[in-house]
């Protein structure tokens, strides 16, 4: 039987499970997925996923949420098989969000905004589309390997995020990391097991999955919102901020 989107989205995103095949993935789409059911109740109206792909939180948040309408917005070239199992409602070309101003409630923009070449004219495009009030929800990697060659732009610290979000009109900005010490070492681990050339690493598979596991149950005791002092590493970050 053919694997099919739902399918996927509850291996790789929503349900993932540590495997030896995509270590790589476990921590941060673990994060991710955090980040959005914990903002869940900021999520009303017109929601506009930027940069959706394969849309893996659309049924999550129109399960939970009254009166969602769930727009997708991505590249009319895919960046992978996606569209085969579903296409974007809308097209843009990374820089014009094809919407009137003020017509959505809410914005989606997960690990999105480090392909853009230009963060804060898309993130004043987010502006302009928001209603007053609304919000925009979203997470950027910080540990992460170099992907999507040659569209790969930028790692944020929580200084120039907020400082890009203020730029662009935002108020009500509030950031904290996807993880901390501990989860950046497990997300190294993962990355180093996916992505390093050896042919000996799979000898050693139980041992990472092991460390990884350790590492991120420790990291769950840690206060993800310390992100502005000296000496402290982050994995990624989450944020909402607010069209007044």
């Amino acid at each position: 039987m053919p694997i099919t989107r739902i399918d996927l989205i509850d291996k790789y995103y929503t349900n993932i499970k540590i495997d030896e095949d995509y270590l790589e993935l476990y921590s941060v789409r673990t994060a991710i997925f955090d980040a959005v059911k914990e903002n869940l109740s900021k999520f009303n109206g017109v929601v506009l996923d930027l940069g959706c792909g394969i849309m893996p939180y659309r049924e999550f948040i129109i399960e939970n949420r009254d009166g969602i309408k769930y727009i997708g917005v991505d590249f009319e070239k895919p960046a992978g098989a996606e569209y085969e199992m579903v296409q974007p409602d809308l097209f843009w070309d990374g820089i014009s969000i094809p919407l009137e101003a003020n017509s959505v409630e809410t914005v989606l923009a997960t690990e999105i905004l480090e392909h853009c070449s230009n963060p804060e004219i898309v993130l004043k495009e987010v502006f302009r589309v928001l209603k007053p009030g609304g919000n925009l929800i979203f997470t950027v990697p910080f540990v992460w390997n170099i992907h999507l060659v040659p569209y790969d732009e930028y790692r944020f610290t929580p200084f120039a995020l907020h400082r890009h979000l203020g730029n662009s009109g935002f108020n009500n900005i509030a950031l904290k990391a996807l993880g901390l010490w501990d989860a950046s070492l497990a997300q190294m681990l993962g990355i180093w097991y996916k992505n390093r050339p050896s042919k000996y690493k799979k000898s050693f598979s139980l041992v990472f999955v092991w460390c990884i596991q350790f590492l991120l149950r420790k990291d769950k005791l840690l206060d993800k919102s310390k992100i502005y002092v000296e000496g402290v590493m982050i994995s990624g970050l989450s944020g909402t901020a607010k069209k007044i």
